[in-house]
């Protein structure tokens, strides 16, 4: 995206995978919840993490050793102009769909047109850039953009590549235990819905001695096995039914590995550490509902919110507090006074940024950890009421006497808990909040829909943020169901930084809109900002080996590998 690429012609491997990994086996995970489709490519339908990159190719791989670079998979070749105006594609004449058909320009062509008009809103929002799309060889395809956009060749790099042949073009928006054919290494074996999806390695991979797989797709078999509930999947992993844990909880991680596989060595557990920005971890106020339309109401909710003590009672004081939505990272506006072109690109929208933002004195509000902060209290009932509420006999009520009882839909034990405590925190200002768990289905479902006051949600960003920006943050995904932008923001000076951050052609002009663009989501106060892990904590049976170098962005389970006889 920005600069050359790390890997010159000819590599043979990326750093962080290991190319003598052992062959064979099978690497078994666990998941909370349920599906009810194998086509992740559409709205509708939850469906197994396991299927995409798996079964479904795409014409470039992403290297994870960079912020965002792509290397030829499908595509042999890749052609650009300088402004990034078009890009083409000359096929590898070896790529084969797991039925043995050769891949075909006419498949691209295919999975583009099909995807912008029945594919999700990122693939609808992205492939709608592109004015022309045209075959011009059996083996390539060459696609004109509507503007330029540096980013786009990369976007439509990573297309996921569908058969022609092979899919029900008609009832592809449909929700299907048939998974989509592809040309990746492993096809669907055996669906048990609601209880386990598994793929088997395709023996005719055409893919496999390419330098962006070697030392990826290491075994036989991988299953992914579903669970009720966190303490379900916890107990089945210690029973050693299945065989690594990225694990999320605290609490769990400081107290509940104390058991004897860990303690004969069987298990192992350890915090890895990665180079991408620490994930944004927050409530979001749904802002297309009237309670949550005024900034003062959103500020005065975050303000009651005792993080210090969640932290310390909940967490056991493993986490760390989110500020920035590209925390930890280059791109992160935190503690960072503007520079120069941040402040030009924010010019034109004098009301869009919190003088504290922008100076970089600002933080989440912090309390004195006793969960009785009496000076957060006040601030928080001084918001309420200049937006027009009063706590009265103990509730607070807006000038028709209505209460404040917002209600905050969660999806798990630990998301229930979490929000038990700050139904507490909430009650001593009067406000009265309501708790919502649902199945995993639900929680989608209305999330999807955006049916609802509050909800928890989590955005992983990468060190390359871009087109898909828009589709957390810009105006038009607000009134789109299927997006990220999960609050309904709508701002004109968020949707002027994504399009600035998208013309960057230099890394430090980029760096600065993203600042200018972190700056502008802080200050719009939509969230209540929540905690991070410092590094990944991971838990796994010791007979699955992973990489000793970690990627930058961090370790990653297709390069992991079954130790011999185990």
């Amino acid at each position: 995206m920005h600069g050359a690429p790390l890997y010159p012609p000819g590599f043979a491997h990326y750093a962080s995978v290991n190319p003598q990994a052992p062959q064979g086996g099978r690497l078994v995970q666990g998941v909370v919840g349920g599906f009810d489709s194998l086509n992740p490519f559409i709205v509708r339908g939850t469906v197994p993490p396991i299927v995409g990159w798996n079964v479904v190719e795409a014409l470039m791989a992403r290297s994870p050793d960079e912020a965002f670079t792509c290397y030829g998979l499908i595509a042999r070749t890749v052609e650009t102009d300088e402004a990034r105006r078009y890009v083409a594609f000359t096929l590898d004449p070896r790529a084969r769909f797991s039925d043995g058909a050769p891949v075909t320009a006419e498949d691209v062509l295919f999975s583009f047109h099909l995807l912008r008009s029945k594919g999700r809103p990122n693939h609808r929002s992205f492939y709608g850039k592109v004015a022309r799309a045209e075959v011009t060889g059996p083996l390539s395809i060459r696609f004109d953009f509507t503007g330029e956009d540096r980013e786009l060749p990369l976007i439509l790099a990573l297309m996921p590549v569908l058969a022609r042949h092979a899919t029900d073009e008609a009832r592809f928006d449909q929700t299907s235990f048939t998974p989509p054919l592809g040309s990746g290494p492993y096809t669907a074996v055996e669906v048990k819905p609601g209880e386990s999806v598994t793929l088997a390695r395709n023996p005719a991979y055409w893919g496999r001695d390419l330098p962006v797989n070697r030392g990826n797709f290491n075994v036989d078999t991988l299953r992914y096995d579903f669970y009720r509930d966190v303490n379900g999947q916890f107990e089945a992993f210690k029973r050693g039914l299945y065989d690594i844990r990225f694990e999320t909880d605290p609490g769990r991680w400081k107290t509940g590995y104390d058991i004897p596989g860990v303690r004969d060595g069987r298990i192992v557990t350890e915090e890895v550490g990665n180079g991408r920005p620490k994930a944004y971890s927050a409530l979001l106020f749904n802002m297309r509902r009237e309670m949550f339309t005024d900034v003062r109401v959103r500020a005065a909710m975050v303000e009651l919110f005792d993080a210090e003590w969640a932290n310390q009672n909940l967490y056991f004081g493993l986490f760390r507090r989110n500020g920035s939505f590209y925390d930890a990272s280059e791109l992160s506006a935190l503690g960072r006074p503007a520079e120069p072109r941040e402040r030009e690109l924010l010019a034109p929208f004098p009301d869009a940024v919190l003088p504290a933002v922008m100076d970089g004195t600002w933080r989440p509000p912090a309390s004195d950890g006793s969960g009785r902060d009496r000076g957060q209290l006040k601030r928080a009932l001084d918001l309420f009421a200049e937006a027009g509420w009063q706590l009265r006999r103990g509730t607070l009520l807006d000038p028709r006497g209505r209460p404040f009882a917002p209600e905050v839909l969660v999806g798990t034990k630990d998301q229930e808990r979490l929000a038990i405590a700050y139904q507490s925190m909430l009650r001593r200002a009067g406000v009265g909040l309501n708790i919502r768990l649902v199945d995993n289905v639900q929680f989608e479902s209305r999330k999807r829909s955006y049916d609802y006051d509050m909800v928890p949600y989590i955005w992983s960003q990468s060190l390359s943020p871009g087109n898909e920006q828009a589709f957390y943050f810009g105006s038009e995904a607000a009134d789109t169901p299927g997006t990220r932008n999960f609050m309904g923001l709508k701002s004109p000076a968020a949707d002027a930084m994504i399009a600035a951050l998208l013309a960057e052609r230099e890394r430090d002009g980029f760096v600065a809109a993203v600042r200018a663009l972190d700056r502008v989501l802080i200050s719009a106060r939509f969230s209540l900002p929540l905690f991070y892990t410092p590094g990944d904590w991971i838990a796994r049976w010791r007979r699955i080996e992973r990489p000793k170098d970690v990627s930058l962005n961090g370790t990653l389970a297709e390069s992991w590998w079954r130790m011999p006889g185990s």
